[in-house]
């Protein structure tokens, strides 16, 4: 049996061919201009007449993704797949089972299956990106919600709201690597687009006072985030992916500043498979399915 799997983002589709025990026999990417969903569905459709010989379809989706149905209520960046059953579309366009899981929760199913949460019960997946997710496993299971909404860790507050617009003071508005880009771009009026991650890290190596003024609220606003998903689920792991999770030192800054929280139990360690995560998780979810239906 021969899998094609799907990673959808906002700015680039992961493509690949996985083997039922989790070899990676081929990938491919594709940049995704504008968030484009129909570019998307062109991507795949050219992706799965090129590898014929797959016998299912496995996919990775963002927003809120019913397992059972297919049905995404709600894309993410992805406007094109609000309301739109894109297990039922893939079924009727390839005559293949398909089965389709949200982003974060198949991140979390890859940890589970081939990484550091295979004997584990109760840990949670946390990634950071350009918008904070998350997924739960908690007394052995994932953890979906009863609108397959939960584990929007980004959602949570950082801070007390004011009035005026209480989104503002969530995660996703003040601890992601956008918003750390963003910020530094205001303090030296530089272009946003000429900025990245690692040239704020490099000057906040090099002592810059600016980057680490940021860099410490930005890891404050993390350990904040970790303080609260520990007393609500307690984890005995929490696995952090995104691209932050390259610089060799994260853990150990990010473990320095949760000392002043005064938590020190729960475990706190790299994700296993960056970004074939995504691919993996949704062939386990797959093969779940398929076992489920026998």
């Amino acid at each position: 049996m021969k899998i094609a799997a799907f990673d959808i983002g906002g700015t680039a589709l992961k493509m690949g061919v996985v083997l039922p025990h989790g070899e990676i026999i081929l990938t491919k990417s594709a940049e995704i201009s504008g968030s484009d969903g129909d570019q998307i569905l062109a991507e795949m459709t050219f992706f799965l007449a090129e590898n014929k010989d797959v016998t299912g379809i496995a996919v990775s989706a963002p927003g809120y993704v019913n397992p059972k149905t297919g049905l995404i209520t709600m894309g993410g960046a992805i406007r094109r797949f609000d309301n739109f059953n894109l297990k039922e579309w893939l079924e009727a366009e390839t005559g293949l089972p398909v089965a389709i899981e949200n982003d974060a929760n198949c991140a979390l199913l890859a940890e589970k299956w081939l990484g550091k949460g295979q004997d584990l019960d109760d840990f949670l997946c946390l990634t950071i990106g350009t918008g904070i997710g998350g997924g739960i496993f908690s007394n052995g299971a994932l953890v979906r919600g009863g609108r397959f909404r939960a584990g929007e860790f980004g959602y949570m507050f950082s801070e007390r709201p004011g009035a005026f617009r209480p989104g503002k003071y969530t995660l996703n508005e003040t601890t992601t690597m956008l918003v750390l880009r963003r910020q530094y771009a205001e303090l030296t009026g530089r272009p946003l687009a000429d900025i990245t991650g690692e040239e704020i890290f490099a000057k906040y190596d090099a002592h810059d006072a600016v980057s680490e003024r940021l860099i410490n609220e930005f890891y404050t606003g993390i350990c904040t985030g970790l303080y609260n998903l520990i007393y609500l689920f307690d984890p005995t792991h929490i696995f952090i992916g995104g691209g932050i999770t390259s610089r060799p030192t994260f853990i150990a800054e990010l473990k320095h500043h949760m000392e002043s929280f005064g938590l020190r139990d729960t475990i706190i360690e790299t994700a296993t498979h960056k970004n074939q995560a995504g691919l993996l998780g949704a062939v386990y979810h797959f093969l779940q399915e398929e076992n489920r239906h026998e």
